[in-house]
């Protein structure tokens, strides 16, 4: 029996597991390294979204992709679940745990808005660029408050709301230095007719509207955290030049806490 997915989750699959191959050597790269965080590959020792020892805990990643945020909890001593949409993303996940000798990990298909494991199952639940821009916000943020235990935490990575603010509404890249488009109605993003690099439906939203529905979930805010990209940095990281995001924060982290 075929899945009954919605609009944004069956769309996000075809995207991603249409692109798959073109990320599979940044994964076998991120396989083999210490912990880097975000387009800017921050050390986790400037950005600690991980604790260095993490045994006896439970842990749940949320769109997981090639899977290397898992590897690094595994090898901090968490058992690990990981929960993607894309079967071909899983595949690299897979076969790199293989060759690592991190076969214990669960690596499961599915939707990050609904995932087959009971309430309070997780310690930790973290998102790095997986349903934290891909899922619809309220969705996924009450999957992963039912999923941990009182006094769980969820860390998530993703674009700042000023970068899509900045984002020309054609879909052409990289970001510009205007704003392109209304702050206040941030929500859902669709890339299908993107100029540069269409596909996919993304989800972003103002700041105060993230606060307002971690409070209505049940979550408090340990941290937040706007990312600068460092001062060696060139090029472009996904949508934004260096330049940009040495001026302007490109990504930003959200720690909470479930009450």
């Amino acid at each position: 029996m075929s899945e009954n997915l919605s609009e944004h989750v069956a769309e996000n699959r075809r995207h991603w597991d249409g692109m798959a191959e073109e990320w599979v050597s940044l994964g076998e790269r991120a396989w083999e390294q210490e912990a880097r965080w975000g387009e800017w590959q921050i050390p986790n020792t400037e950005l600690p979204l991980l604790v260095d020892a993490m045994h006896g805990l439970t842990a749940i990643e949320l769109g997981c992709g090639t899977g290397y945020v898992s590897a690094w909890m595994r090898r901090r001593g968490a058992s690990v679940y990981a929960i993607d949409n894309s079967a071909a993303q899983l595949a690299t996940a897979r076969r790199l745990s293989g060759l690592h000798g991190l076969d214990d990990i669960e690596w499961v298909h599915g939707n990050a808005e609904a995932v087959p494991q009971p309430d309070g199952s997780f310690d930790f639940a973290i998102s790095e660029y997986g349903a934290a821009i891909w899922c619809e916000p309220a969705a996924w943020i009450t999957e992963a408050h039912r999923l941990l235990r009182p006094g769980g935490e969820l860390v998530f990575l993703g674009n700042h709301p000023l970068a899509i603010v900045c984002a020309p509404i054609d879909g052409s890249l990289p970001v510009t230095e205007r704003l392109e488009r209304s702050y206040f109605e941030l929500g859902r993003l669709d890339w299908r007719d993107a100029i540069d690099e269409p596909g996919g439906i993304e989800f972003n939203l103002p700041i105060s509207s993230w606060m307002r529905l971690f409070n209505d979930i049940g979550f408090d805010v340990i941290d937040y955290i706007e990312i600068k990209a460092p001062d060696t940095a060139s090029g472009r990281g996904g949508a934004v030049t260096a330049d940009w995001a040495k001026r302007f924060p490109s990504e930003q982290v959200w720690r909470l806490h479930k009450r």
